[in-house]
């Protein structure tokens, strides 16, 4: 029985990205299936192999969780010979993906207009802060902050919060991979390349949802609710327990389950109440709702009501830390994390799932340089040879030459 190929078998990625929306589209990519080859600056590498603790054999956690997969090769773009090979890796890629600085890569003929006239079936993605000609840094801190998901995020009469993880970086990496994929479509059909943009903020404020939703209705921003949701009741953490100190995230989308709750809290009059008989008036009336609700959930903890709210269809669920959130999509056979061999650290697995072309399983992050032989020869050979895979590392010590140019990036 033939072994089954990933859906981007065949596909060469040339990643010259780096820190966090760029490496996770391109490891995404890699998860499909596709040959990606990270390119570096000698010396230092991906700004990411320092952003520690943790780090683990010298490299930080955080440059791994966006690198797995990838063959490793640096790269001095403002060395002649290196350029070249850049521009050689460009012109036998599929796709590229970047987030230098608008007009950087055009200084060493890596420019979207340049590289598709050399290569026009190319994918060219360029991942920015700001979109269009602007040069502004884009770092997920500073696109939370002025694109207004900080504004929304934290206790109502609190500062404003970021998310607890580079949301935003993450959420351009999924725009990123649908845009190429996308493109790849086209290509399919006319063998035709192009050049796809995505940038920071426009994937925040097209993330934003409801909320941007509510916004443009009514023209009024919406605010900070902590863990409550501006139009449905009750969708927010609940206190149980005799002391109040449990928490339950309680989420009832439509009335049906507000009133399995009530009759699941032995409180049946609060599903015929006027006040809370319809979502509008239960969200109208929050405070005496959760007043009412928290009253019966203190005469049992927070697990018991888990139990007896799920058994009736209500969705709901403890507040848990990541261990507990590992540990609970393993007891649902999720199968969470992947090893990547001995001392390197483990890799989340992808959620991608098919029936017939599965995602690949992931390789350990590339070593800086690590790949450097393999991937020169490669470059300086006939083009129609395959690329090397990961499986391949060169016997050499890793790169620790001192980059000469700065490289400058936009997430």
């Amino acid at each position: 029985m033939p072994v089954p190929v990933s859906p981007l078998d065949g596909i060469l990625v040339a990643d010259f990205s780096r820190v966090l929306a760029g490496p996770l589209a391109a490891a995404t990519l890699a998860d499909l299936g596709a040959t990606v080859i990270k390119v570096e600056r000698p010396g230092g590498g991906d700004d990411t192999r320092a952003w520690g603790p943790p780090f683990v054999d010298g490299t930080a956690a955080y440059f791994d969780a966006a690198n797995r997969s990838k063959q490793g090769i640096t790269l001095d773009l403002g060395d002649p010979e290196d350029a070249a090979a850049a521009r050689e890796l460009a012109r036998r890629a599929d796709i590229l993906v970047e987030n230098f600085r608008p007009g950087a890569l055009a200084r060493h003929g890596l420019d979207a207009a340049t590289l598709l006239d050399a290569n026009p079936g190319l994918i060219h993605c360029s991942i920015t802060g700001f979109g269009g000609d602007s040069d502004l840094p884009g770092y997920d801190f500073v696109v939370q902050a002025v694109g207004g998901l900080m504004s929304i995020t934290g206790a109502p009469d609190g500062e404003p919060h970021k998310a607890g993880v580079a949301l935003v970086d993450v959420l351009t990496a999924k725009d990123a991979v649908t845009a190429i994929l996308a493109a790849l479509r086209h290509r399919d059909r006319t063998g035709q390349g192009q050049h796809v943009e995505v940038n920071l903020l426009s994937t925040l404020l097209g993330s934003l949802a409801n909320q941007a939703g509510g916004y443009l209705a009514t023209g009024r921003p919406p605010r900070a609710m902590g863990n409550q949701h501006p139009s449905i009741a009750p969708y927010e953490t609940l206190r149980c327990g005799p002391d109040g100190t449990g928490l339950l995230a309680v989420a009832c989308g439509n009335d049906g389950q507000f009133r399995a709750l009530a009759q699941a809290l032995e409180a049946g009059p609060l599903a015929t109440d006027p006040r809370f008989a319809t979502n509008p008036e239960r969200v109208r009336h929050r405070p005496e709702l959760v007043a009412a609700l928290e009253a019966a959930l203190a005469e049992r903890d927070a697990a018991h009501w888990q139990r007896r709210l799920v058994a009736v269809g209500v969705p709901c669920g403890p507040v848990n830390d990541l261990a507990g959130a590992f540990a609970l999509a393993g007891e649902l056979g999720l199968e969470p994390v992947a090893e990547v061999g001995p001392g390197r650290v483990p890799q989340v697995r992808s959620p991608l799932r098919f029936s017939a072309t599965p995602v690949r399983p992931p390789a350990a992050p590339p070593r800086l340089g690590e790949h450097n032989a393999a991937v020169r020869a490669w470059l300086a050979g006939p083009a129609d040879r395959p690329a090397p895979t990961p499986a391949t590392p060169d016997a050499t010590p890793h790169d620790t030459d001192t980059a000469p140019e700065s490289t400058e990036v936009t997430r």
